[in-house]
């Protein structure tokens, strides 16, 4: 299994903005943003930040994938 941020930079995306942007909307780390853009684990409170920040539900921004 494996976690997917697809969904984020989509949105991201959609909502004309840059990772840089999300770092500051969401006080979350330049660390964690790149953990993202790489699919890698981060830790629940950089995902409530984010969902808060741009105000939407954790499926909005992720998914589990059966990739490894």
């Amino acid at each position: 299994m494996a976690i997917s941020y697809k969904k984020l930079f989509k949105l991201l995306i959609d909502k004309n903005m840059k990772k840089k942007d999300l770092q500051q909307v969401a006080q979350i780390s330049p660390a964690s943003v790149s953990k993202m853009a790489k699919n890698e684990y981060v830790s629940m409170e950089v995902i409530v930040k984010v969902c808060t920040a741009l105000s939407v539900d954790v499926g909005d921004i992720m998914e589990v994938t059966n990739e490894n």
